[in-house]
């Protein structure tokens, strides 16, 4: 277990703690900073495991596989939160999961046929902006400026989202290929 793998499992650890102080209602108006701050901690890890991992020839299988899992974990426990708390629109998390599902199968289709896919350019944009996204809404200041600056945030977030998708598939169709 290296470095980078660790940073991974401590993001996905974190997520329990991130969405306890975002949900529960102990903290009244820190609780969402609280979750903020946490959410910023478990992003960092992301750009960090990936920066060691590369830098130090640390890259595994397992972090290849595990990475983006931990962090469609941490953003889509992030929006279903942001779907609880009524700052974001239900169908856009069910589209942002469903690409997650999606991309999960090819991953696990692969798996199978001993081939692992990395993350692409693409879904790295993809989460970027939806961290970005759940940060501002978390967040949650009220100015004009804030709110247009989520909305916008949502949809250059979904927009990747589909964007991502129909490039992971462009790009590992052969992967279903060989299931015939």
């Amino acid at each position: 277990m290296n470095l980078p793998n660790k940073l991974t499992l401590f993001r996905v650890i974190l997520i329990p703690f991130f969405v306890f102080f975002l949900l529960a209602p102990y903290f009244e108006g820190y609780g969402n900073y609280i979750a903020v701050a946490i959410f910023i901690v478990a992003s960092l890890t992301d750009m960090l495991d990936g920066k060691i991992a590369r830098k130090y020839n640390l890259v595994t299988n397992f972090g290849k596989f595990m990475d983006p899992l931990a962090d469609k974990l941490l953003v889509c426990s992030a929006m279903i939160c942001l779907i609880s708390t009524g700052q974001l629109a239900a169908w856009i998390v069910i589209i942002i999961i469903a690409r997650e599902f999606i991309i999960s199968g090819f991953r696990l289709i692969a798996s199978d046929n001993g081939i692992v896919i990395a993350a692409s350019y693409w879904g790295k944009f993809k989460t970027t902006f939806q961290m970005l996204m759940v940060i501002v809404l978390i967040l949650n200041i009220p100015n004009q400026f804030f709110t247009v600056l989520g909305t916008i945030l949502t949809y250059i977030a979904l927009a990747l989202t589909i964007i991502s998708l129909i490039d992971y598939i462009a790009k590992n169709k052969d992967v279903l290929k060989e299931q015939k």
